[in-house]
């Protein structure tokens, strides 16, 4: 694995990097944490109070959560100072926090939301993430993760040409799935997703009965903490 990236080193040109990137399937990066959201909302099985963003970066997704979740308490927390000083200048009235300040669980949380964080972590301490971010659910809470699909060739390429991605370890559902039964949560459902781009709309039907196909962009993994 290459060196760790340092995401304080890309605060001021993470989406113009986003959307070279991934332009070819949409040029505007908002469109992607507004799907990632949508998707949750459509999933969630009872209206949450607290939300946590795990690894919220500079707070892209986060009006996005608001929108969806509007009386809803909302947080994030990231390891770079330098996001987290740009995502509470985007998003005032919002808590974050660093995540090496946090000792405690802090309150407990409804929904955790989790984007593109753990190809991010290495291997060796993923299992450990997994069962922090369990201790931070309130029993019935959700866990939904998502991550690039290792099975699809185009996001491989993205992956191995982006320069924030070169610490990016790639993992199977399978792993995904595996680490959250290692941490004591119940895997509640799984699928593929990003198969349509938006100037295709007009098929964004197929979306829900393509998340067995293993060429979407990304994939989710939903878990629960059992009451």
């Amino acid at each position: 694995m290459s060196n760790k990236v340092d995401f304080d080193d890309y605060t001021d040109n993470y989406n113009e990097l986003l959307r070279e990137s991934t332009g070819f399937f949409s040029a505007s990066e908002e469109y992607f944490a507004r799907y990632k959201i949508q998707l949750v909302q459509k999933l969630v099985k009872r209206s949450p109070k607290r939300i946590l963003e795990y690894g919220c970066g500079i707070g892209r997704n986060i009006p996005f959560l608001h929108a969806a979740f509007p009386d809803a308490h909302i947080e994030g927390s990231d390891i770079s100072a330098a996001s987290l000083d740009i995502a509470r200048r985007d998003n005032p009235g919002i808590e974050f926090f660093l995540e090496e300040d946090q000792v405690e669980a802090g309150e407990p949380v409804d929904l955790i939301f989790v984007a593109g964080v753990f190809h991010h972590i290495p291997p060796s301490q993923r299992t450990e993430v997994a069962r922090k971010l369990f201790q931070r659910l309130a029993p019935g809470g959700e866990l939904y993760v998502f991550e690039h699909n290792p099975y699809n060739p185009v996001t491989r390429r993205i992956v191995d040409n982006c320069p924030y991605d070169e610490d990016a370890v790639l993992l199977k559902p399978s792993e995904l799935k595996s680490l959250f039964k290692g941490a004591s949560l119940k895997v509640e459902g799984a699928a593929y997703c990003l198969f349509i781009p938006p100037k295709l709309s007009a098929l964004a039907w197929m979306e829900n009965g393509l998340g067995w196909l293993p060429l979407g962009g990304q994939y989710w993994v939903r878990g629960l903490r059992p009451a």
